[in-house]
């Protein structure tokens, strides 16, 4: 397990405890909130800017919705956010996700690694949200975020996990 403190946009410090996995059957569906991936096309990784923080790139993904299983919520975000299609996912681990002060219930953010193909060019978000798709090498990464130690973490499996799908 890696620990790692963040502040988040409202100031609030939260603790995140990263956990590999091959599966993410042993939590809470209820704690699943958000779900990202770690999306490949061909050789290049995939990023979108988001419209609220403007020169800030993420993966791809974003919040489940009631009643919707977190495979459904990842395959529907990457549609939504990069007009692309999953032809194949699976898990690369979870961040628990705690509010230092108590206030709100520990919830988990699930990774997944996602090879993509497009639908078509990418027009617009529907939330409004994603503002550009980056395709880049995976090496460039950090140019466009650095999430420290769980960052790294999730990229190394990611790419473990492409290269035994490519074999």
């Amino acid at each position: 397990m890696i620990t790692q403190e963040y502040i988040g946009a409202s100031g609030v410090k939260y603790l995140f405890e990263y956990e590999e996995v091959d599966s993410f059957s042993h939590l809470l569906q209820e704690r699943v909130k958000q779900c990202y991936g770690v999306c490949f096309c061909g050789d290049k990784f995939l990023i979108v800017n988001n419209v609220d923080r403007p020169g800030y790139f993420a993966l791809i993904g974003g919040s489940v919705e009631e009643g919707e299983h977190p495979d459904d919520t990842l395959i529907r975000e990457i549609k939504e956010e990069s007009n692309m299609k999953v032809l194949h996912y699976q898990p690369i681990g979870y961040q628990k996700v705690v509010d230092t002060r108590g206030i709100q219930e520990p919830f988990y953010q699930l990774r997944y690694f996602c090879i993509a193909e497009p639908y078509g060019p990418f027009e617009s978000d529907p939330a409004g949200k994603v503002t550009e798709v980056v395709m880049t090498d995976y090496e460039n990464y950090k140019k466009y975020f650095d999430w420290g130690e769980i960052g790294e973490a999730i990229i190394q499996k990611a790419l473990r996990l492409k290269k035994e799908w490519e074999n």
